[in-house]
């Protein structure tokens, strides 16, 4: 029998981050013949979430609940994660390339002498060994990987592997593991979260982003109610977050975060390089500028050269009226 696959389960609060369900379609598609086991890890009652984890794909799942869990340390988590590997002996481990993700892998990698692959985006079959692509210098460019011996460590790029198709009359063994978790020379007493309204912005299909042409906070508010109209989440340009339009947890690009949305649409943004850094692979580009010759057009699906003052309004208002909602 094959070796077991490992998946990393995220939770943002007591709900489960799609890139969970994403991370069990990516171990599918590196072996669809493994069995896949889902590792959740916190504090406070889990079997929901495993069973959600079960019903979009996994076949197993192992809860470690534990007070120094209940708010993620890479100490923590690494006893957890390093126990649970050394018992499975997996083929492989897949996780989210998320602020947790990037956090944590690496140090696990280091602890066992492996390799990690991160910020995979897709998975290739080349002569009956899996390739993981992955960009490079922002996006510009592609590379493709393999690991020739050891443990297939991966994280992946949320919003690029489709989930599998939930199916609530899957069933499978929900184990809880006891693991003491101690000896932490950090711990987190309280965490004060500052996040933007609506949607999670790195796991939207939509994301509307403005740009120093906004020109102000106020001008933001009519992002916000296309977002709405949309489905979307709401970004921002670093142009606009130094400008204090909006909270620097809005800032896609080089310095801040990669998306990679259905749907891109760019208002009063200019297009500088590090901008584009972190939204170039979105699926659909469209923006809104009123210079024509603004570098955004070079990437954009779809352009309106206008006035976004007058654009935004109409745009959300025709939405409105058409029942739009993607």
């Amino acid at each position: 029998m094959s070796k077991p696959i490992l998946v990393i389960g995220e939770l943002a609060g007591q709900e489960l981050r799609n890139v969970s369900f994403e991370a069990i379609a990516a171990a599918k598609q590196i072996n669809v013949d493994a069995e896949i086991v889902a590792v959740l890890l916190g504090e406070g009652a889990l079997e929901v979430s495993a069973q959600t984890m079960i019903q979009h794909g996994a076949d197993r799942v192992i809860t470690v609940e534990h007070a120094n869990l209940e708010n993620y340390t890479s100490e923590g988590y690494g006893q957890a994660l390093l126990k649970i590997i050394e018992e499975e002996d997996p083929y492989g481990v897949v996780m989210g390339h998320t602020a947790i993700g990037k956090d944590l892998t690496p140090k696990i990698a280091a602890r066992l002498d492996t390799g990690l692959i991160s910020d995979v985006v897709s998975i290739e079959k080349e002569d009956n060994q899996e390739v993981f692509v992955r960009p490079i210098y922002s996006g510009k460019a592609f590379e493709k990987k393999t690991f020739k011996k050891g443990l297939t460590f991966i994280t992946i790029r949320p919003n690029n592997i489709a989930m599998l198709e939930r199916d609530e009359s899957r069933t499978g063994a929900v184990e809880a593991k006891d693991i003491d978790i101690k000896n932490l020379r950090t711990m987190v007493k309280e965490i004060i979260r500052k996040q933007a309204e609506g949607v999670d912005m790195s796991e939207a299909n939509v994301i509307i982003a403005g740009g120093r042409g906004v020109k102000s906070a106020d001008g933001f508010k009519q992002l916000y109610e296309l977002a709405e109209v949309l489905g979307g989440a709401v970004g921002a340009s670093r142009g606009a977050c130094d400008a204090e339009y909006c909270d620097y947890s809005l800032q896609i690009g080089q310095t801040g975060k990669v998306v990679t949305p259905d749907l891109y649409i760019a208002i009063g943004i200019s297009g500088a390089i590090q901008h584009l850094a972190g939204m170039s692979n979105s699926k659909v580009i469209v923006a809104i500028n009123k210079d024509p010759e603004a570098n955004i057009f070079n990437v954009a699906d779809y352009g309106i050269v206008g006035d976004l003052f007058d654009v935004v309004p109409k745009l959300t208002e025709q939405l409105k009226v058409e029942g739009v909602q993607a």
